[in-house]
């Protein structure tokens, strides 16, 4: 079953682009089931639905059972059917009363890229507001400054590529602070650029000496860009050059001939596209389909001190990941993501990357829907694939136990109870297999897979 399927859709199995709000088959099947898709009009009801949820997945773990039931006598009925013998008014209020921030005033900070879009659209859109919350999100100039910021308790959370809270945690480049990842922000969404002056160059075996940005040691970028070129023979610490860039000074950098290329959130690959000074060479997808990019992270202590502002900041972000997950919202999105104080990009280049209709620089349009995705469970086999990746290129040394940092810093269990909460059904395992350019990844042997690559730095 889908993260984002709804209990109470007795046909959930159809395509969810079928009605206004995403989640049934049909128009009339939205008309029929308005309950769940209009905003709850007071905090009550709103609680009351996602307790009501939650006891109908309880009784019903089954799908068949429980589409049979709502087909023979309706959401309505099945709601006051189920307040008959569960007192739902009494669960309504102590879920809401346990689930009261302790500090509803936070500060959340963001790199101006698409990668955040769950993040930053859940202030304009009011998924913030929706639970109980007032959240500032502050445009950061660069990664070290996030992480900084975060560390210093100027931020609450922050929005950080994937790999960072797992480098802080270990104390790399830094101090060792415990620092967590609820949900992943977006999946896929990057791609290669190259300069117009490249455009003959299309295999990278052609690429020895060129410079290439990336937007910091620690982020999927790196080591998506290395492993890429690792495996057309080239290595990424001898034949080309890599230099952290902030992501949005890279197309300047492109166009100032300061660099041949970045591996890049999509926007950013999208707006030197949009401004002539480079193509794209392929999306990160190509690379590995469904890869982690960002992610919503936070402080242990954070979780500790404030553990309800912590689930309704979680639940906000589930909650706008599973709106912008949905291929009809992606325009009005764009346009709330694009002003200044945002992005700052035309709204033309943001609907390029999140409707995935988009000009490639060399005169072609394409069309991937998947281009960028969303789905914010945080699988911990994508922690233990960054480990692999920071071990292979010398970032750690000696040992790893994986699967230790991957479960405590990538908070699967945590997420899952949120979003069973939530009324969603988490994955049933926090690990997953997946292939990277054509080779399998088993979370259970990362040694194995590590000792398997010929190009990587010598321990």
């Amino acid at each position: 079953m889908s993260t984002f399927d709804d209990p109470f859709d007795a046909d959930r199995k159809l395509s969810r682009s079928g009605c206004v709000c995403g989640q049934h088959g049909s128009a009339a099947e939205h008309d029929a089931l308005t309950l769940r898709c209009e905003p709850a009009p007071t905090e009550e009801q709103r609680y009351e639905g996602v307790v009501a949820s939650a006891v109908m997945r309880a009784m019903f773990p089954k799908d068949a059972a429980r589409r049979a039931f709502l087909r023979s006598v309706g959401a309505s009925t099945a709601l006051a059917a189920i307040s008959q013998f569960f007192p739902l008014q009494a669960a309504t209020e102590v879920f809401a009363q346990a689930g009261t921030p302790e500090k509803k005033d936070l500060k959340v900070g963001f790199i101006p890229i698409t990668c955040a879009t769950p993040i930053i659209m859940a202030a304009p859109l009011g998924f913030y507001s929706k639970y109980g919350l007032n959240v500032e999100v502050v445009k950061t100039a660069g990664w070290a400054v996030i992480r900084d910021k975060t560390i210093n308790k100027e931020y609450d959370a922050a929005h950080m590529l994937a790999p960072m809270p797992i480098a802080i945690s270990l104390g790399l480049g830094a101090n060792a602070i415990p620092f967590t990842v609820p949900a992943i922000e977006n999946i896929n969404g990057q791609g290669i650029t190259l300069a117009m002056k490249h455009k003959d160059k299309r295999n990278p075996k052609d690429w020895k000496g060129m410079k290439f940005a990336i937007p910091f040691d620690y982020s999927m970028h790196n080591y998506l860009l290395r492993y890429y070129l690792a495996e057309h023979g080239l290595d990424p610490d001898t034949d080309v050059q890599l230099r952290s860039v902030p992501p949005p000074e890279m197309v300047a950098n492109l166009r100032a001939d300061n660099i041949d290329g970045f591996l890049a959130p999509d926007n950013i690959c999208q707006r030197a596209i949009y401004d002539g000074v480079g193509f794209l060479h392929i999306l990160s997808k190509e690379i590995w389909d469904g890869h982690p990019c960002c992610t919503f992270a936070a402080s242990r202590e954070f979780i500790t001190q404030s553990p309800n502002s912590f689930a309704a900041l979680t639940r906000a972000i589930v909650d706008a990941t599973a709106y912008a997950s949905k291929a009809e919202n992606r325009k009005q999105i764009a346009e709330a993501i694009a002003p200044a104080n945002y992005i700052n990009a035309p709204v033309t280049v943001l609907e390029q990357v999140l409707t995935g209709t988009y000009a490639d620089g060399l005169g072609g349009i394409k069309t991937d829907p998947k281009r960028v995705d969303f789905d914010p469970f945080p699988w911990q086999s994508f922690a233990v694939w960054m480990l692999t990746q920071m071990k292979r290129w010398g970032q750690i040394k000696g040992d790893v136990d994986y699967k230790s940092v991957a479960e405590q810093v990538f908070l699967a269990t945590d997420t899952a109870k949120v979003m069973k909460e939530m009324g969603l059904t988490p994955p049933a395992s926090s690990y997953k297999s997946f292939s990277v350019m054509g080779k399998a990844f088993d979370a259970a042997k990362p040694d194995d897979y590590l000792a398997s690559f010929k190009i990587r730095k010598s321990s």
